[in-house]
């Protein structure tokens, strides 16, 4: 969706505006953002209003470059007397940090010719929701949680909403905007008191208002995610095959993105820095990145540094085919970038991913449960000890016990433990991922990890 005037003129003028003072105040290249969000947060528990929350603001951002060396700076001050200031502290600030000459902004002949996201329908052209309506979609699915017997209490149910526009230009020729929405809703139910209360939760978000399921669907999977936590012990400790719900199964690529990361390439902090041409994950396993896909939250036409966006295989086969790179990690490594920069205000550019898709097995869940034996099924994680050098891979988990097959009781308190390199490769994909997610990954069976519980 393209930025409607007048909004759109507004944050053009101001992304404008600060690089022509930064262009004065004798930055060599400069690029900036504007950014104008607004958001409206509601929670309800035990029928009632509890909290609700409304934000609004535009801020800007201004990036400077002088001879290899560069700052940056931002603000909710954007009167002219304010970016004319911002300028000259940003100016002054980048004279005095370190030289890189990686850095730099694009070339005019490769910036996206893509100035907006037409096509991708990124924002909703739909007037904002009133707070009563998200209220009644918190309340209906609180309401429908509770209705689950054995449900005690309903931590608490939010309906969300947020809409953001942003601009972004540069001293090489570059200036394009586009806009997003987003609705979301989530509940967190409990079940039991005292030292055998036991939650679990649902929650979707979606940039159409019309995708996001029911709140009463939402309602009834908290409860009864929630309920099968009940009585929740400790497993075994051993070796035993981990399979990772569809729930959790994104964080394990997620240690995989972090790893083709063009920073940590070229940093080389990076337990696949030796791997590009090599297999890291099974025959005939793919994973590719879209960041065209349209209503998808994370989609993009463009990168923060105004390079295009397109679709490519970071994995194919089973083998890693490049990093994701922005300019700087692209020039330290001598590539090409892959569009992929993404910034915040105050932040220079660095790589990151929009919509990885990993390719999907041929069974469901149940038949690598059965196909698993005796092991964990993981359904929430918390702590990480992750080393980026070597791939050594360590967690707190949650879950439920398999036993000859069939999930045998629920566990807590375990931590499981492995390599990352030795996981991946070996792992098994069900066919359950489950679409808007920026990492859309199915439910992963790895074997022979080791479990410590009881």
């Amino acid at each position: 969706m393209t930025i409607q005037t007048p909004d759109r003129d507004r944050l053009r003028r101001l992304a404008e505006t600060l690089i022509e003072a930064a262009q004065r105040a004798g930055a060599d290249q400069a690029d900036a953002l504007a950014v104008d969000g607004r958001s409206v947060s509601i929670d309800v528990r035990a029928g009632a209003l509890e909290q609700a929350e409304r934000a609004e603001g535009l801020e800007i951002g201004l990036r400077v470059l002088i001879g290899g060396r560069q700052a940056a700076v931002s603000s909710s001050d954007h009167s002219t007397e304010a970016i004319a200031r911002m300028a000259e502290r940003a100016v002054a600030m980048a004279r005095e940090a370190p030289v890189d000459d990686t850095i730099g902004l694009a070339d005019p002949d490769q910036l996206s010719p893509r100035r907006n996201a037409e096509g991708l329908e990124l924002a909703e052209n739909a007037p904002e929701p009133e707070p009563a309506r998200l209220q009644q979609m918190a309340l209906r699915a609180e309401a429908a949680a509770l209705a689950v017997r054995g449900i005690s209490q309903v931590e608490s149910a939010n309906a969300s909403y947020s809409h953001r526009r942003m601009w972004l230009a540069a001293s090489n020729g570059f200036s394009g905007g586009y806009a997003r929405t987003g609705h979301a809703l989530s509940v967190v139910a409990i079940t039991g008191d005292g030292l055998q209360m036991e939650r679990d939760y649902a929650g979707e978000s979606r940039t159409f208002a019309a995708d996001l399921p029911q709140p009463e669907e939402i309602g009834l999977l908290a409860a009864e995610r929630t309920l099968a936590r009940a009585g929740a012990r400790k497993p075994p400790t051993g070796a035993f095959p981990i399979l990772y719900d569809v729930r959790v199964a994104g964080s394990l690529i997620g240690h995989l993105l972090s790893a083709v990361n063009g920073s940590a390439i070229a940093r080389g902090a990076s337990w696949l820095r030796r791997d590009l041409g090599e297999a890291i994950l099974p025959e005939g396993m793919d994973l590719i990145e879209d960041p065209l896909r349209p209503r998808y939250a994370s989609s993009r036409p463009f990168d923060a540094e105004g390079l295009p966006t397109q679709r490519r295989a970071i994995v194919e086969k089973g083998v890693l085919k490049g990093w994701t790179l922005d300019l700087a990690s692209a020039r330290k490594l001598g590539m090409a970038s892959t569009g992929s920069a993404a910034r915040g205000l105050a932040s220079a550019p660095a790589p990151s991913h929009s919509n990885v898709i990993l390719t999907p097995g041929q069974g469901d869940q149940q038949g690598l449960i059965a196909q698993m034996g005796r092991g964990l099924v993981v359904t929430s994680m918390l702590g990480a000890s992750i080393n980026p050098t070597t791939g050594d891979y360590s967690r707190g988990a949650a879950g439920f016990w398999v036993e000859n097959g069939e999930i045998a009781y629920p566990v807590n308190e375990c931590t499981i433990a492995g390599n990352l390199r030795d996981m991946l490769r070996t792992m098994i994909a069900a066919d359950d991922a489950l679409p808007w997610r920026g990492i859309e990954v199915p439910s992963l069976l790895v074997e022979g990890m080791t479990l410590a519980g009881a």
